[in-house]
């Protein structure tokens, strides 16, 4: 086992750290697009770090530049009454960065109403903390504010889709899910006596995540584990 460790103590100074930090979204839906299936179920559970919900903000107003205006401005009513309120915007799609009064006009796409010619929305998210682990009060607190949130003109901001889960930086807890590997791999070789040793593979592959939980991911790394005879 010692050289099992030695290996696994070897790889974190290998594997560089990302210069940012990324947050990714989970939900239910991305359990299986993420390799749920094929887990060796060695890793580590922990509370997710902010409840989120997609969101999007209509409008339909006839003149186009009047409707992108009224849209834009909903969307900064929302980033102002956010600091309110505990809630916090974020753009992109599995991997989020915050959406603020200095860029949301820049990141955001203007996306057409396949029905109508005069329509267009915005599509971002929104999140909370999931700090006290209550994802029944995170989901109600993102649903008031949606509804708290004033429309400008025509414009009208709605859920949209499953609310989900979001993780800041997985790669972080590499050294945890390491440890437990470590240890499942000592206990599997202790059953198996002094004379058979474990080998473990793979260990280099990203840090993958699944929901397990409403308020919960395991943290893992698909690795292989073989129990071998001492040579």
């Amino acid at each position: 086992m010692s050289k099992l460790l030695t290996t696994l103590s070897a790889l974190l100074f290998l594997i560089p750290a990302p210069a940012i930090a990324q947050e990714i979204v989970v939900t239910g839906s991305r359990m299986r697009s993420n390799g749920a299936e094929d887990t060796a179920g060695i890793g580590i559970r922990r509370r997710a770090d902010f409840a989120v919900q997609r969101v999007t903000v209509y409008g339909d107003a006839r003149d186009k530049e009047a409707r992108r205006k009224e849209i834009l401005d909903t969307v900064r009513a929302a980033i102002q009454l956010g600091g309110k309120r505990a809630v916090q915007l974020a753009y992109g799609d599995a991997v989020i960065q915050p959406l603020t009064l200095a860029n949301f006009a820049d990141k955001l796409k203007f996306e057409k109403d396949e029905d109508r010619d005069d329509a267009e929305q915005v599509t971002f998210l929104i999140k909370t903390p999931l700090s006290d682990g209550n994802a029944l009060a995170a989901i109600d607190r993102l649903n008031a504010f949606i509804k708290a949130v004033p429309g400008v003109g025509r414009a009208v901001m709605a859920a949209d889709g499953e609310s989900g889960v979001s993780i800041v930086d997985p790669s972080q807890y590499r050294p945890q899910i390491l440890a437990a590997i470590a240890a499942d791999a000592n206990a599997a070789a202790k059953l198996f006596g002094s004379d058979y040793a474990v080998e473990a593979d793979n260990l280099a592959t990203p840090v993958r995540w699944v929901l397990v939980s409403p308020t919960e991911v395991l943290l893992y790394i698909g690795h292989d584990l073989k129990v071998v005879p001492k040579r």
